[in-house]
């Protein structure tokens, strides 16, 4: 009765300025919110732990101070500010039914799942990159991919990524909004401006078009450099060579497998609304900031030797 009186009143005073949003999550499956609390807060608990160690490790060993390892702590820090920027909320939702959420924080996480977001592709593409110098130009890596080469690399991929998504929230902010219940756990730009009384085909256009053109040039280019690994590594005539220089980048291999992967179900889900329940998209959406950054470090941890040795030391100095 409270949230039909609640609609009601929302519907009757469009033209008040919107103060906050209702994050409803999972309209048609409230009564398991709770068992899906826990493996999102596993989950959570492992990005961050993870992703924690692997800092405290690289910033500690001495011997993972070179470029490699510092896109990697990049990438870490990317993902601890996007689980942090979605799941605590998340969780406070089906634990504690908070589901308000202020106009002003609305909009920034907003901001910030789009723009890290897409600095991770970017960051992606830079380790590319690296990887690329690293196996068709070994002896000018050293020269190549130096500190400043990442401190450049680093300021590039905020800015662009910052810059370019920025729009965005700052759009569907200046709308005006007939209602203020979101249908999602998150303040995606999608489901915000769909609560709108105006139009928003300018909204939709600009982060379709912005999206495409960050997230599709990053994946051209790290086909192009993964194809100029895949040519050289096959010229190659040393007995075990191949193995050695593919080992180098199967770890980053896998990572960008495991994001576009998940992104692309995603898109899929999300172009094909109408034929799937709108509570799947809403999961893969949650999914998206959980998967990459709890299997991130792991994989990184599993599959490189010197990550590895430098936990261990770092477990023993513990």
């Amino acid at each position: 009765l409270i949230r039909k009186h609640y609609m009601a009143s929302e519907t009757n005073s469009s033209s008040l300025p919107v103060s906050e949003f209702l994050l409803i999550c999972f309209p048609n499956f409230q009564t398991w919110q709770h068992w899906l609390s826990l493996p999102l807060g596993l989950l959570f608990l492992l990005a961050m732990g993870a992703n924690t160690i692997l800092l405290i490790t690289i910033r500690m060993e001495a011997s993972l101070h070179e470029p490699m390892y510092y896109l990697l702590s990049l990438l870490s820090l990317l993902d601890i500010v996007l689980c942090l920027t979605v799941i605590p909320k998340v969780l406070a939702i089906f634990w504690f039914d908070s589901k308000s959420i202020s106009f002003s924080a609305c909009f920034l996480q907003m901001f910030i799942m789009n723009s890290f977001l897409t600095m991770e592709s970017c960051t992606f593409m830079v380790m590319a990159y690296d990887r690329y110098v690293a196996i068709c130009h070994p002896l000018r890596y050293p020269s190549i991919i130096t500190g400043q080469f990442v401190a450049r690399a680093a300021i590039f991929i905020v800015a662009r990524n910052g810059l370019l998504t920025m729009p965005i929230p700052i759009l569907s902010s200046r709308l005006r909004y007939c209602t203020r219940v979101i249908k999602n756990c998150i303040c995606t730009n999608m489901s915000v401006s769909r609560l709108s009384c105006e139009d928003i085909t300018f909204n939709q256009l600009y982060q379709f078009v912005t999206g495409w053109i960050l997230l599709g040039s990053d994946l051209i280019l790290i086909i192009l450099s993964y194809s100029f690994i895949l040519k050289a590594v096959l010229q190659i005539k040393v007995e075990g060579a191949i193995v050695k220089a593919l080992s180098t980048c199967g770890s980053h291999f896998i990572l960008i497998l495991f994001f576009s992967t998940v992104l692309l179900v995603l898109v899929i889900t999300n172009l094909a609304r109408k034929r799937i329940p709108p509570d799947v998209p809403i999961l893969l959406n949650i999914l998206h900031h959980l998967i990459p950054p709890a299997l991130n470090p792991i994989v990184y941890g599993v599959r490189t030797k010197e990550i590895k040795q430098g936990i261990q030391k770092l477990m023993i100095r513990l």
